[in-house]
């Protein structure tokens, strides 16, 4: 029986729409780079495992595009972040007979934003921030930490991610998993889960 629902922030509750910022870049001096380039050219692990902070993160961003605004440069960083109503409704009526909780990886300046924004902190009983936890996912150590943190029974666990890697890592210490698609398919899987409050 599930008594714990653990739920991944982006692509779950948050859908991430980079391109005004690639464009913003762009016109202010940055070479033309996707999404994941302009993300491992600032070496974002950094960031979101808590050892650059946010005004860090907004210089390593300054330093490709070196004619953008600081303040401009953060809103834009900011505004890629779009909420996914229907999850966080799902997650609040989950959370009225289950645990949940949060497990993302995420930087400082991410979640402040959410956190003032949309109260993702009240989403549920508690929330693990990779930044907080120093360690990412599909990294075990973050799993092990989300355990002892929220008291998780592993077999009475299940986790909802995008990502099936992280998943994958989720059941190898005994948990279940849901790489989330959509919400309707994420609720259909929470029910045959014996989940009823994702009804």
């Amino acid at each position: 029986m599930i008594r714990d629902i653990i739920f991944d922030i982006g692509w779950v509750f948050v859908g991430i729409h980079p391109e005004p910022m690639l464009d913003f870049l762009a016109k202010h001096g940055a070479p033309a780079m996707d999404l994941n380039t302009t993300l491992e050219q600032v070496r974002l692990a950094d960031h979101e495992t808590g050892r650059l902070d946010g005004a860090g993160l907004i210089e390593r961003l300054s330093a490709l595009a070196p004619r953008a605004p600081l303040a401009a440069l953060r809103q834009q960083w900011l505004d890629m972040l779009a909420p996914l109503e229907d999850m966080m409704q799902l997650a609040r009526r989950v959370a009225l007979q289950h645990g949940v909780y949060l497990l993302s990886n995420i930087g400082d300046l991410h979640w402040d934003h959410l956190v003032a924004r949309h109260r993702v902190d009240r989403i549920g009983h508690g929330a693990l921030p990779s930044f907080q936890a120093g360690v990412m996912k599909p990294d075990t150590a973050i799993y092990a930490l989300a355990e002892r943190k929220f008291a998780l029974n592993p077999a009475a666990t299940v986790f909802v991610d995008d990502r099936a890697q992280n998943i994958e890592a989720a059941r190898a210490r005994g948990w279940h998993g849901i790489v989330h698609r959509n919400f309707n398919d994420t609720r259909e899987a929470l029910l045959r889960l014996g989940v009823e409050a994702a009804r």
